[in-house]
């Protein structure tokens, strides 16, 4: 079974993607122009078994703010666990009460060798050997990735995007990205539609808890950040399974969420891929917002000055090691 079996899955339509489709349809049947609110997209990254108790605090803790769709990113062998048909399980049921399930590496884990003192830096200091896809040539990472594209047949979940962890993608892993039937991947500062990679930028809020002054200065980060993206169509708030831990971050989050939901649609990160993608037609869309066309594909986007830089701010995200 390839990875394009992965479109054979018939999956429960998420809510939010059916009543767009039925005001977008109806509006357009009509010759109306289309009014789109400004997105949020609330991702939950490192979903594995041994992180499933705390993102089950996590999700919690959104709730609690307000029940929306979620995008969560799940590692089939994190750190090369073995399976747990629990996890898995659990995962369908988060499928089914509105929440995308999206491919996040598949061990979570670089074992490569380093290419001289900065990639050393990258990727065993500010990523704690995590950039699985960082440094993979093509047959590798199509192995990867399509070993996790045969784990969401198994579950029946419809896969859409894949989010390298960390973010960071290599040359051989952008190549094998055009032969998946994949609607999007992420960086840390765009959203790419595939195959084409058209992106959106779109500036992700992430918070580092591995100290104090970390804590203290990602909060203070966010806030601000937020606030230069107030008029982005699309806010991504990107949040780990200890983000759910410490009291400061938690309140941070939560306050965010709360604010951009005065003023933003809550989407998951292929409902928002797929309304990007159908709008071409610009005539026919209007926003609440200023728009920004899809930026049109440069070449080889990944190994781009400006994505190596948007990868560098990793140095302010240090993945500790969870244990739920």
């Amino acid at each position: 079974m390839g990875p394009r079996a992965a479109r054979d899955v018939d999956p429960l339509p998420p809510t939010a993607a059916r009543r767009f489709a039925r005001r977008a349809g109806a509006a357009a049947a009509r010759g109306e122009r289309i009014v789109i609110k400004p997105s949020l997209c609330v991702v939950l990254h490192d979903v594995a078994p041994a992180t499933q108790g705390a993102c089950e605090r996590l999700l919690r803790a959104i709730d609690d703010v307000a029940e929306i769709p979620r995008t969560l990113l799940a590692v089939p062998r994190y750190h090369c666990d073995p399976p747990s048909v629990e996890f898995e399980q659990w995962l369908k049921h988060r499928h089914r009460y509105g929440d995308e399930i999206a491919l996040h590496g598949y061990t979570h884990l670089d074992e490569g060798e380093s290419h001289g003192i900065l990639d050393h830096l990258r990727r065993h200091h500010y990523t704690r050997g995590e950039g699985e896809f960082w440094d993979l040539s093509l047959p590798e990472a199509m192995r990867r990735l399509t070993a996790g594209v045969r784990w969401f047949h198994r579950l029946g979940v419809q896969l859409y995007g894949f989010v390298a962890p960390a973010w960071l993608i290599g040359p051989g892993t952008w190549e094998a990205l055009r032969w998946l039937e994949l609607s999007y991947t992420c960086t840390l500062s765009r959203i790419v539609l595939l195959p084409d990679r058209h992106s959106l930028r779109s500036q992700s809020l992430v918070y580092s808890a591995d100290s104090l002054w970390r804590r203290q200065a990602s909060v203070a980060w966010n806030h601000t950040l937020a606030l230069l993206q107030r008029h982005n169509p699309v806010l991504r708030l990107e949040l780990h399974p200890h983000d759910v831990e410490y009291p400061a971050i938690r309140r941070s989050w939560q306050r965010l969420l709360a604010a951009h939901l005065r003023e933003r649609e809550a989407f998951t990160l292929a409902e928002v891929a797929d309304r990007w993608r159908r709008f071409t037609n610009w005539d026919l869309l209007d926003t609440d917002s200023p728009l920004p066309q899809l930026e049109q594909r440069e070449g080889g986007l990944g190994s781009e000055q400006s994505d190596r830089r948007a990868d560098h701010d990793v140095a302010r995200i240090v993945q500790p090691k969870y244990h739920a």
